[in-house]
């Protein structure tokens, strides 16, 4: 790939006026449409935004009353992933181009993933991609990427990358596995995020990474970038897109025929007493989390609850995550205790879950998209000339990191 790819900047934008024009961005990659070069786009939201992936139960995600006392905007991403909360110091990266023919949607967000670590090179900070959907700097989450391509192969890849990150405000709008430490919750964050203001010693926020990301893709890709805005017909699909779906209830109240859970287990060690959270979608694990009276957390433990992260709920399954990750080794106990010990948080999990509650009559689900892996997509806004009509969203349905995009 070479040649001028377009650069768009904003700041300060709000959590639908942001989404929209995203998505309203792919409308140009649309097979049948002329080719034209990939665009860029690097910016930042008003503070604050919550945005929860596509497949997430919003209010399992996000505490609402706290995002309507503190003025914080809520919406969902076109992509997947998991909940994020977005301001002026973390950097939104949107990348918009047809979608390669013969790909897999991992390696296309780990091809676009190279570029954001280029980016967070130019800083100083050695970045690899691990897992479904992550960034990492020592183990640490740094930026979560998430995919999302159409029935027509347009591409919508995002990433947010951490400049900065206020924790406090963070466990406050979001419903994350650490709020149950109470006083440690912030600690248990630290310890599995990281920030660019934190690996370089020096506060960067949105405005400060973009020319450092910027400079990522042109070299990973051997392109220049050009300056350049959103054109009319963008902007008004945007303007359509925000009123009729990313403010719309109906987008927002999505949710997942399988409901969250969480349940957690207590694990002897010779070190003291250490308990295994954990929040799971069905028989999935979503996300797993060790607390204990740790002076440090071991790196094997990091890897462990990385390793968890949309594992099924088996014997086998556990047992080569328990084994792969050093964790027997770190905490003193044997692997087989250790598995045992996650399998009873999956159990407890599994018996708090409530039945599904009944559902009113509604758009019918509609049939995957053969490009995509995972829960039935959302129907698509019409791809014709002008701003188009937003149609009811169907029900997604089942978790997905990656179509995690994450």
């Amino acid at each position: 790939m070479s040649g001028a790819w377009r650069l768009l900047v904003d700041d300060g934008v709000g959590a639908a006026e942001g989404l929209a024009l995203d998505e309203a961005l792919m409308g140009r990659y649309a097979r049948g449409e002329p080719d034209c070069p990939p665009t860029l786009r690097l910016y930042s939201y008003r503070s604050h935004c919550a945005l929860v992936g596509r497949y997430q139960n919003l209010a399992a995600e996000v505490d609402l009353a706290a995002c309507r006392r503190t003025g914080t905007q809520v919406s969902r991403r076109l992509t997947g992933g998991g909940a994020i909360v977005m301001g002026s110091g973390q950097l939104g990266v949107a990348y918009v181009d047809r979608a390669p023919a013969g790909e897999r949607p991992r390696e296309i967000i780990e091809k676009l993933s190279a570029a954001l670590a280029a980016g967070l090179a130019q800083l100083g900070i050695a970045a690899t991609f691990r897992g479904k959907n992550d960034l990492e700097v020592g183990g640490r989450k740094i930026a979560g990427l998430g995919l999302y391509v159409d029935p027509a192969d347009a591409m919508l890849f995002h990433a947010s990358v951490l400049g900065d990150l206020d924790v406090e405000f963070m466990l406050e709008v979001l419903r994350i596995p650490a709020a149950k430490l109470a006083d440690r919750a912030a600690a248990a964050v630290t310890e599995r995020l990281t920030t660019v203001s934190a690996e370089t010693g020096s506060r960067h926020d949105a405005e400060m990474l973009r020319p450092a990301i910027a400079g990522g893709f042109a070299v990973s890709f051997g392109v220049t970038l050009e300056p350049g805005v959103a054109d009319q017909t963008e902007l008004e699909q945007a303007d359509v897109l925000a009123a009729g779906r990313y403010r719309s209830q109906s987008w927002l109240s999505v949710r997942s025929v399988a409901e969250d859970a969480s349940g957690s287990a207590v694990l002897k060690t010779p070190a003291g007493l250490a308990r295994i959270y954990l929040t799971t979608h069905g028989d999935l694990v979503k996300s797993a989390m060790v607390a204990g009276d740790f002076n440090e957390l071991p790196p094997a433990i990091v890897a462990m609850e990385a390793g968890l992260r949309w594992r099924r709920l088996t014997d086998d399954a556990i047992a080569a995550v328990v084994a792969g990750s050093g964790a027997a080794d770190a905490l003193g106990v044997p692997a087989e205790r250790i598995a045992s010990a996650v399998l009873e948080a999956g159990r407890q999990a599994g018996r708090s879950t409530a039945p599904e509650p009944a559902r009113a009559a509604g758009p019918p689900e509609v049939p995957e998209p053969a490009r995509a892996a995972g829960p039935p997509e959302v129907p698509e806004p019409a791809r014709s000339a002008g701003p188009p009509e937003v149609p009811e969203p169907a029900r997604s349905a089942g978790p997905l990191e990656v179509p995690e995009p994450s």
